[in-house]
């Protein structure tokens, strides 16, 4: 079988590629990397040394320092590099004038997670609008989707539920590399869009497949087994259960001071799912965050320890854990209420669910993760994003 190649290991070995790029700015954080690790900064830098010069961060910063939401950063000078080092998470969330009066092409290369919450696709949307509005290039350096490119989990976020975690009409878990998501954003936006594709990249292989280290995304993604629980466990965000922020398992301990006996809770989830918990080993578990929901204070639940990633469906799963939450936590239960992602107003359930109309009575008595309101506009997305996908395969449940 041979190699994979990131975007920017193809850059690296073919500079023609960059011969009409202009001078260029580098959106990246410390994932950003080649396959021998190196910093793609570095390798840019390197490689097209009069070309680049400015660079930027996505959210928790250019090294991923900052552990919560709606925590900004500011603009600095690289330590490194010595380039201008500008923050599209402060007070701006994409790209100004003057950021992009020096440019001619913005080069993008982030490792998305594969789930529709996850504000680096806001990132590379803002990119390409500030693109389109100044007349300037995107480049995507294209990265593959780490939980792999043809499962398909969740709702298809409604419009009127669109913010910073979710603008375009994409499911929970959506199936596609970085550049196909710019593609499919771009067909709202209509920018100058490049994509330096993937090679040799099996749309059938998860992250575990691929032979790379995994380089933690952002501070609470720090393993390759948390991101493949996390098109599900994120809905916890926008509950009082914790996700595991604050431990060293975050969105893998999931649990709360309200839940009694957290083997009960293990019995009552997998029950929910018809007795069988696929790729995953339900662990019965206690733990006490350092920081975030409930810190200081024993939390009652279960640890997800992934098995067969292939097989794992983290959304079915965790509307099992919160149809359980609700059941055993003696009206404790809550939504958690706004902020969230900088919405001061809607319930961040709704903005992570991707629908207005989700409330409580969808977890009631008649609760089925069977329903098809769980996995709603998934045949118009399969048969709409067909064209926009760079390498051939069919999106499924």
């Amino acid at each position: 079988m041979s190699e994979l190649r990131m975007g920017i290991d193809v850059l690296c070995s073919n500079l023609s590629i960059a011969r009409h790029w202009g001078k260029c700015g580098l959106l990246a954080n410390q994932a950003s990397v080649t396959s021998s690790l190196e910093y793609s900064w570095d390798a840019v830098r390197r490689i097209l040394p009069s070309q680049l010069v400015s660079l930027f961060g996505p959210q928790h910063g250019f090294y991923g320092t900052k552990q919560d939401n709606m925590i900004e950063t500011e603009h600095s000078i690289h330590d490194s590099t010595g380039l201008p080092l500008y923050s599209l998470y402060s007070e701006t969330r994409e790209p100004t004038e003057l950021m992009m009066s020096a440019l001619d092409t913005i080069i993008v290369d982030l490792q998305i997670v594969g789930c529709r919450i996850y504000t680096w696709k806001a990132s590379i949307a803002g990119c390409l609008r500030s693109a389109k509005k100044f007349g300037k290039k995107v480049v995507i350096l294209d990265r593959p989707n780490p939980v792999g490119g043809e499962t398909v989990e969740g709702r298809v976020l409604d419009l009127s539920c669109s913010s910073f975690v979710g603008e375009f009409p994409i499911p929970m878990r959506h199936g596609l590399t970085s550049g196909e998501a710019a593609q499919f954003f771009n067909s709202f936006i209509g920018a100058d869009l490049e994509v330096v594709r993937l090679e040799n990249w099996n749309p059938s292989h998860y992250w575990s497949n691929l032979g790379r280290q995994w380089v933690l995304t952002s501070p609470n993604l720090p393993t390759v087994d948390s991101v493949y629980v996390y098109p599900g466990t994120v809905l916890f965000e926008g509950t009082n259960i914790s996700e595991g922020r604050g431990t060293g398992l975050p969105f893998q301990l999931i649990g709360a001071p309200y839940i009694e006996d957290q083997v009960k809770f293990c019995d009552a989830v997998r029950e929910k799912l018809g007795g069988d918990t696929p790729g995953v080993f339900l662990r019965p578990a206690q733990f006490e965050p350092t920081s975030q929901k409930w810190a200081g204070q024993t939390c009652k639940g279960l640890q997800i320890h992934v098995l067969d990633f292939k097989k794992l469906r983290s959304f079915n799963l965790s509307l099992a854990i919160i149809r359980t939450a609700i059941e055993m936590g003696e009206g404790k239960f809550r939504w958690k209420e706004p902020p969230y992602e900088y919405d001061h107003k809607t319930l961040p359930m709704k903005l992570i669910f991707g629908d207005s109309q989700v409330d409580l009575k969808f977890f009631d008595n008649d609760f089925s993760i069977d329903d098809k309101y769980w996995n709603e506009g998934f045949s118009s997305y399969r048969n709409n994003i067909d064209k926009y996908l760079l390498y051939s395969r069919k999106l499924g449940l």
